[in-house]
């Protein structure tokens, strides 16, 4: 998509409203992935308490040193911003299989 918005002035209406369906199917497609991270979220985060769970009932810590450690870097400042490879993998790994229909 380009970052350059359209002098509106100089579009035909035709041309106006193929813009418009054009931005309407843009919105869609990221509104459905949205949709599906939040999903693949919320199911992390269910198997994350249900091992946090487990642990509580073995009597296990659930906090270490390092979950610490690294709380107080993000709270400080510190942590490192992921690189643009990280989040590359990451949009990569939560792209859906199925892509809508467009």
């Amino acid at each position: 998509m380009e970052d350059t918005f359209p002098d509106l002035g100089s579009l035909s209406d035709k041309e106006l409203k193929t813009l418009i369906e054009k931005l309407t199917d843009d919105e869609q497609e990221v509104s459905y992935r949205r949709r599906v991270l939040h999903g693949k979220i919320d199911i992390l985060r269910a198997e994350l308490v249900n091992r946090l769970r487990h642990k509580r009932e073995r009597g296990d810590s659930l906090i270490s040193g390092d979950d610490v450690r690294q709380l107080t870097e993000i709270l400080a400042g510190k942590a490192a911003r992921p690189s643009a490879e990280e989040e590359a993998e990451v949009d990569a790994a939560a792209a859906p299989e199925d892509e809508p229909a467009a």
